[in-house]
């Protein structure tokens, strides 16, 4: 049986620590079991007697990341990852390695990954549904799309860190960074970008016109999968 002793637990959270800082640093496929027990203080053995292989370890740091998100699996909480992705933004030196392993999992690819940007939209849409109730936010003709590309544009922070930063002449999400994009930020989403609506109108004439492909399901609609060709 593995040892449960308060020595233990501590070096199983280094290790797990360590992997979260490297991963998030330098991805998962260019860290060794050997690199993360070396920046964890620990030997390769002793990584693979807390969590049995690099892929469980890995795991782990997920369920972790995910859990300092959005509170205990199984109890997500929609308000929850709203406030920290906040709080994470607002002090980047202290959350660094969150932050940089948050976006490593978002641009991988995992179950976990994808479970914390479900979670992310749904609490977008919520937040911006009761914007509108409250008469703060305008209402939506498609609120679930709206808040999937409201999430997608806040996560670009995240994933174009360094290109966001060089392109201001900062590295990264610094506070001075941070501190100049917010009130741009406010502005596009208060006033908009267009002077006027006729792109709009353009946009909404030209979908009402456009022919949709042929489908044995019903009348044609743009969100409807079209049938494939027929071969002749």
């Amino acid at each position: 049986m593995r040892s449960t002793s308060a020595d233990d637990a501590t070096t199983r959270s280094r290790i797990r620590n360590a992997a979260i800082a490297l991963f998030g640093r330098n991805g998962y496929a260019a860290t060794s079991v050997r690199t993360v027990a070396d920046e964890a203080g620990a030997s390769a053995a002793l990584v693979i007697h807390h969590f049995g292989s690099k892929e469980a370890l890995r795991r782990e740091c997920d369920e972790y990341v995910v859990a300092q998100v959005m509170g205990r699996k199984g109890e997500l909480n929609d308000a929850s990852a709203s406030e920290t992705m906040q709080r994470w933004l607002a002090d980047t030196s202290t959350y660094r390695t969150e932050i940089d392993y948050l976006s490593r999992m978002i641009l991988e690819g995992n179950d976990l990954g994808d479970e914390l940007f479900d979670a992310l939209v749904a609490g977008t849409e919520t937040m911006l549904a009761d914007g509108v109730a409250a008469g703060t936010i305008r209402r939506s003709d498609d609120p679930r799309m709206r808040a999937v590309i409201v999430t997608t544009q806040s996560l670009v922070t995240l994933v174009l860190e360094r290109q966001l930063g060089r392109a201001i002449g900062e590295s990264g999400l610094t506070p001075a960074a941070i501190r100049r994009m917010t009130l741009p930020t406010l502005d596009l989403y208060t006033h908009g970008l267009y002077a006027n609506d006729a792109m709009l109108i353009a946009a909404r004439e030209a979908l009402e016109r456009s022919v949709w492909p042929q489908s044995d399901k019903g009348q044609a609609k743009q969100n409807q999968d079209p049938d494939p060709p027929v071969k002749s």
